[in-house]
């Protein structure tokens, strides 16, 4: 695996090594060595799927608070996805800047989010899936969320919004006083 830190401090990229042969292929998707490696010893708690019907379908921009903040792996198994990630973490250096990237099965790419982040994405393809790992339990008390068309983030999807949330719509918008997420 080929892992590369992001302009987020502690977001990565994660290219698997394919290995080809007439059976077809294999690749590894984690190695907590690799990923120790980089200073992060990763225990996951709750693997989540994602199916999106319809492309350009947006969900995000999602986070959980201490003490549930979590560090996730995310994956695109089927489809493609613009993938959106923005820094939340008080004092960060990038704080509220934020970063795009495909993830499909066709590039394997895969990001590994920090805690303090949001996250998001907009299906670029119709029956898109993602797979999530998480090191920590998901907790409705500690869940929160950021809208996307906030002016103070700036980020522009790929494509028209077909589908949102009613719970993503409703986020309020960043306000002057918000100074960050402690983590």
């Amino acid at each position: 695996m080929k892992i590369e830190e992001t302009e987020i401090q502690g977001c990565y990229t994660i290219q698997p090594t394919i290995v080809k042969d007439e059976r077809g292929w294999f690749m590894r998707t984690f190695c907590e060595e690799q990923f120790a490696e980089i200073g992060n010893e990763i225990h996951f708690t709750q693997m989540n799927h994602s199916f999106n019907y319809k492309k350009g379908t947006f969900r995000g921009m999602h986070y959980q608070a201490t003490p549930f903040a979590e560090e996730k792996l995310i994956r695109c198994v089927s489809g493609a996805v613009m993938d959106y990630v923005l820094d939340l973490r008080k004092n960060s250096s990038t704080f509220l800047k934020h970063i795009s990237l495909e993830l499909s099965p066709v590039n394997r790419t895969m990001i590994f989010l920090p805690k303090g982040v949001a996250h998001g994405f907009q299906t670029l393809q119709d029956n898109t899936e993602l797979l999530y790992h998480h090191t920590v339990s998901y907790n409705k008390d500690f869940d929160g969320g950021l809208r996307f068309d906030d002016p103070k983030i700036n980020i522009t999807l790929t494509l028209p919004l077909s589908i949102i949330s009613d719970k993503d719509k409703s986020y309020e918008l960043i306000s002057n006083e918000f100074t960050g997420i402690e983590v």
